[in-house]
Formats: structure tokens, sequence, C-alpha cells
């Protein structure tokens, strides 16, 4: 039997950490590694939710900011997929087994559906660290996973300070 390790990946400054990760399990477990990619309408840089018109959502919108929309999709599409195609070719390089997929839609729920339906033994995927104010209202992608992942998680934190801030020096003092 196969170990099979799912990477759930974005182009955000911890992605390339996560993946390094991945990489170095799957060499160790001599498992199979399938990158996830999850393109989020409803953030940043994807403008306008892919179900509906933009002119619908934003009907003082620019015609041409309309019309654009297509061209723009496809090249956030063909962007994601050219991001996942490196990833994988670094990872045969290494000798490791790796796939690649690039889903639609909301991250948390679709690393969950995509674990189960691949049978996937663990998640790997990163922590952006959001205040507790952005993520009550964004919400946390690995804390959904965390409670509803059908197998076992692996969560690398993001970038860490290990420099004491000047002022907690002095107070400490």
């Amino acid at each position: 039997m196969s170990y099979k390790i799912l990477v759930a990946i974005d182009k955000s400054e911890i992605g390339q950490h996560v993946f390094d990760e991945a990489v170095s399990l799957a060499k160790a477990l001599s498992a199979d590694l399938r990158l996830l990619h999850v393109l989020n309408p409803f953030e940043q840089p994807y403008v306008y939710p892919i179900a509906l018109p933009p002119t619908l959502l934003y009907p003082m919108l620019p015609t041409e900011n309309a019309a654009n929309y297509p061209e723009s999709w496809q090249a956030l599409e063909r962007e994601g997929m050219e991001f996942l195609t490196s990833l994988r070719n670094q990872a045969l390089a290494s000798g490791v087994t790796c796939d690649m997929t690039q889903h639609l839609g909301d991250p948390s729920r679709m690393i969950c559906d995509f674990a189960r339906s691949w049978n996937a033994d663990l998640i790997i995927m990163g922590r952006r660290g959001c205040s507790k104010l952005s993520e009550f209202f964004l919400g946390s992608v690995s804390n959904y996973v965390t409670h509803h992942a059908p197998c076992s998680i692996l969560i690398v934190q993001g970038h860490v300070p290990t420099e004491v801030p000047q002022q907690a020096q002095t107070t400490s003092a």
C-alpha cells in the first residue's frame, strides 16, 4: 500500500516552505504526493464570483472591465496550472511521485472533499497566521480543515519572529 499525501498549496509566502516539507516527508515515507491548488473566487486577486456575471454584481462597473473578465479568469487559471506544474517538476526531479490538480471553490471544503475522495492519508498545508479579527471575518482554512478532514493533518507554521521586540526587552529588565 502506498502512502498518499495531499499538499494543499497556494502562492502565499509559506507555499514554498509547505512544498519543501511535503517533499521531504514523501521521500522519507516513499509516499505519493498530490498537489492541490484551489482558486477561490471570493478572495483577491479573483475579483468576481465566477458563478455570476460581473455586471449583475456590480451594475456600475464599466463594460470594458466586464468584457475582460473571462480572459482575466483564464489567465488566473493558467497561472495556477503553471505554478503547480513547476512544483510537480521539482518533486519529480527529487524522485517523489507527484501529481497535481486545481479546483474552483471554497478552499476549506475543497481540501476536505478532495482528501476524502482521493483517500489521502495525510494533508499538509500552511497556516497564514491571520489576526483574530481577520480570522473572525474571513475564517481560517487550517482551522476548518483541522475539524473536518477525514485524515491526519500537518500544518506548517508561517514565519515566527525570532527577535524580541525592543519594547519587550526594556520592560522586562
